[in-house]
């Protein structure tokens, strides 16, 4: 069933890169996004973990004003308790990101796959990702969800919040 959710969404996503346009990459429609992230495990994660952080890289194209596409990754690591170690996801993930107005509220997602570091007999699984935030020309302030369906019916889950700063291309 993961494998079928995860070639839907690809499917879903294809008709935006099936495009035959030119594509001029400018500041204006591209950039790179680096940041932090911070969250509380929830679910499975909160029975071995205590808090997440987290770094944050994205590279976005923005088709027109309110629409943007990418590719994301970056890292989080749970930092265990009560005698279990901190383990962590790198994703692997394309987002997609509607943004209502030039400077304001956005709506955005990452779904991908989430690599698991520090977990025996698991290598991860399905990285979902949805966000929910204020940006402006600079930054992005962001809460999400984030959740990774990992083998043997592990689900490693936070809430949190984030932030990136935009770097833009010259």
């Amino acid at each position: 069933m993961k494998n079928f959710l995860l070639v839907a969404v690809i499917l879903g996503f294809s008709p935006i890169f099936a495009q035959e346009t030119e594509v001029d990459i400018t500041p204006d429609n591209s950039w790179l996004k680096v940041g932090l992230t911070a969250g509380v495990p929830v679910g499975d994660a909160s029975d071995v973990s205590s808090f997440a952080l987290g770094a944050d890289v994205r590279g976005q194209y923005l088709f027109n004003p309110n629409i943007a596409i990418g590719v994301a990754s970056g890292y989080t690591n749970y930092f265990g308790k009560d005698n279990f170690d901190d383990f962590g996801i790198v994703p692997v993930a394309g987002f997609f990101r509607y943004y209502f107005t030039p400077d304001g509220l956005f709506l955005g997602t990452d779904v991908g796959y989430g690599f698991l570091t520090n977990v025996d007999n698991n290598e991860g699984g399905l990285y979902v990702n949805p966000q929910i935030g204020y940006h402006n020309r600079d930054w992005n302030f962001y809460a999400y969800y984030q959740n990774t369906f990992a083998e043997n019916d592990l689900e490693l889950q936070n809430v949190g919040v984030g932030v990136t700063y935009n770097i833009r291309f010259k």
